[in-house]
């Protein structure tokens, strides 16, 4: 796979669990704060790295391998312990999460979220949100930036 296909899968995985029961915009909203994650110097430079972005741990099984420690990744799917594979029923919601993807990744969307670097759902109120600058609310996602 190259390198540009599997940055849009990686991009596309992260929309599609983050956002699959939103709108298209709330999937072009998450996708662009990866992306703007990707251009700030906080975060590391490739989308693959953004959304895998958490500490991990030796596998108890095989020390070489590494697993990301539950519930303390970036973006909460990864690491909830969950299988992370695309369920059958949900065909329309990857197709939207691809499509998302790449109008992100080749810069073919305005950009919704005023370069917003994080976000959280509506329903729970991070501490870490006291400091920044509200940007936009998509969907269940409220968007901040510094």
């Amino acid at each position: 796979m190259s390198i540009a296909a599997s940055a849009l899968m990686c991009l596309a995985l992260n929309a599609y669990w983050e956002a699959r029961n939103q709108s298209y915009e709330g999937m072009i909203a998450v996708n662009q704060v990866v992306m703007n994650r990707v251009e700030s110097d906080l975060y590391p430079n490739r989308i693959c790295k953004v959304v895998f972005q958490g500490p991990t741990r030796a596998s108890w099984k095989d020390p070489k391998k590494e697993y990301p420690v539950k519930n303390r990744c970036q973006f909460s799917w990864y690491c909830d312990g969950k299988p992370d594979d695309v369920r059958n029923t949900d065909h329309d919601a990857w197709k939207q999460a691809v499509k998302s993807s790449l109008q992100v990744m080749v810069n073919a969307h305005d950009d919704l979220v005023d370069g917003a670097l994080w976000y959280h759902a509506d329903y729970v109120n991070p501490k870490w949100t006291k400091d920044m600058i509200k940007t936009n609310t998509i969907g269940k996602h409220i968007f901040y930036k510094k």
